[in-house]
């Protein structure tokens, strides 16, 4: 077969992938609920998604820091407190957070009420680990 007549050929489209309300992984740690919506299995590893909810008063993990991956993190409704080294940063309802690589970091959830975000991780977390902050010295 010639090369023009390979590059002519409809190429499979790649899968879409659809997860439900009740889909996902569900991952309790703590007070937080965390339901990946996709686990970087059918991006390529590119990216990963989840949607966490902090129940009133969460302290969230401790500062740490991710060394190859960027996070963002889109507050759907609540207030969540998001801790970038030694500042506070209050992010309401519709508030975007990016935290690049090496950037140490945490986030809680102050109120009387819950909050829940959509966290982004690009490339996904399955190869890179996640560092305390006190590595950073």
């Amino acid at each position: 077969m010639t090369e023009e007549a390979k590059s002519s050929q409809p190429r499979p489209r790649p899968a879409v992938s659809v997860t439900g309300p009740g889909d996902g992984e569900v991952i309790v740690l703590g007070t937080t609920r965390m339901r990946v919506l996709e686990d970087g299995s059918r991006t390529g590893h590119r990216l990963a998604i989840a949607e966490s909810v902090l129940a009133p008063h969460t302290q969230g993990p401790p500062q740490h820091r991710h060394a190859r991956h960027d996070e963002g993190f889109y507050v759907l409704s609540g207030t969540v407190r998001f801790t970038v080294g030694d500042e506070d940063h209050d992010a309401g309802t519709g508030t975007f957070v990016m935290v690049p690589p090496g950037t140490p970091h945490t986030f809680a959830n102050p109120t009387d009420q819950p909050a829940v975000m959509l966290s982004t991780f690009t490339p996904d977390l399955s190869h890179y680990a996640t560092e305390p902050a006190t590595d950073l010295t």
